[in-house]
């Protein structure tokens, strides 16, 4: 994983948005340690932000598309999504929409939320509205505590 992080580092901006991609997408990724080390290295933060927040709604959609296409059982199957996770989104989505969609940064539970608004044919438009300002806002908060951390350092 080490070697994955340093070649992720290497391409600078674009490494932060293939990570955020596969961070968002069904794949269990961690973006923002290469945020971090992105962040250490001088990177320019808001080229950060708008990188990550790029790929993981991108990877994001992908996961939603997944649901819109694919029967819920092939998903579980083929992802290895257990079943508490599905009937613990389900439960979420049926309760509060496409406001759910605020959460899809969540490890784990996140890809399984996009999953099953994509299967219950949540608002496309909205449901892709709420997750971007949600992960947005989650990567802004850790470029934040990246940027408070280094100067605390330094």
């Amino acid at each position: 994983m080490q070697h994955v992080l340093e070649l992720l580092v290497s391409y600078g901006p674009w490494g932060m948005f293939l990570s955020a991609f596969l961070a968002g997408s069904i794949l269990p990724f961690s973006s923002e340690t290469v945020m971090v080390a992105l962040v250490a290295v001088g990177v320019n933060p808001w080229l950060l932000l708008l990188t990550a927040s790029a790929g993981n709604t991108l990877g994001g959609i992908t996961c939603y598309s997944l649901g819109l296409i694919a029967s819920p059982e092939w998903l579980q199957r083929t992802f290895r999504i257990k079943d508490k996770y599905m009937q613990r989104a389900r439960t979420l989505v049926d309760r509060w929409g496409i406001w759910m969609g605020l959460l899809c940064w969540l490890p784990l539970l996140g890809s399984a939320l996009l999953l099953t608004l994509g299967i219950m044919r949540s608002r496309p438009i909205l449901t892709n509205l709420m997750m971007i300002l949600g992960r947005t806002l989650r990567y802004a908060f850790v470029l934040l505590s990246a940027l408070g951390v280094i100067r605390w350092i330094g």
